[in-house]
């Protein structure tokens, strides 16, 4: 929902939605794949998600996990290395202080989906990533709009990432990193 982020990521090729747009998620996606649903869905949000078209500035944590049981075709795969928390205390209702959330479960059951949760599984693809980036497959620092900053530019940097800067900024407290 942040254009720069959006302009970041078509920068290297990817396909965007912007969710602040009015319409179905299924339209938006066949208006890209010619199809309605997909193989699999990644939740890289979490938490912390918000409504889409006319809610995009209320919080709605389990939005992004009922959109892909949706949006995921029957026996697809759901990854969901977004976080969710047992606390929180500044959750939109009682329920999802505590990381109740309402959640259309039952749809994913039916649809026999496979749920990954948690970190992401580095150990198992960080030889071919390592490979990739060696042999100058993929610019990762590029495609993650990488900044370097110094350790004085922190709380700055911390202050742009939360209010959704399409950066990730990288420490550097002794100006090391040329």
């Amino acid at each position: 929902m942040i254009q720069e982020r959006l302009d970041q990521a078509r920068s290297f090729g990817c396909e965007t939605i912007d969710l602040r747009e009015e319409g179905e998620m299924a339209d938006k996606v066949e208006q890209i794949t010619g199809l309605r649903e997909v193989d699999a869905f990644v939740d890289c949000v979490g938490f912390e998600a918000h409504g889409c078209g006319c809610d995009h500035g209320k919080e709605a944590p389990a939005t992004v996990l009922n959109s892909a049981m949706e949006l995921t075709r029957a026996g697809g795969q759901i990854g969901i290395p977004g976080l969710y928390v047992t606390d929180d205390p500044g959750a939109v209702d009682e329920a999802a202080r505590t990381g109740a959330l309402s959640m259309r479960f039952g749809l994913g059951w039916a649809k026999s989906h496979s749920f990954h949760t948690g970190q992401c599984p580095v150990m198992s693809y960080h030889r071919q990533l390592m490979q990739a980036i060696l042999f100058d497959k993929i610019e990762i620092a590029k495609a993650v709009n990488v900044q370097m900053i110094g350790l004085d530019d922190a709380p700055k940097g911390y202050a742009d990432f939360d209010g959704g800067a399409a950066k990730k900024f990288v420490i550097d407290p002794h100006s090391m990193v040329s």
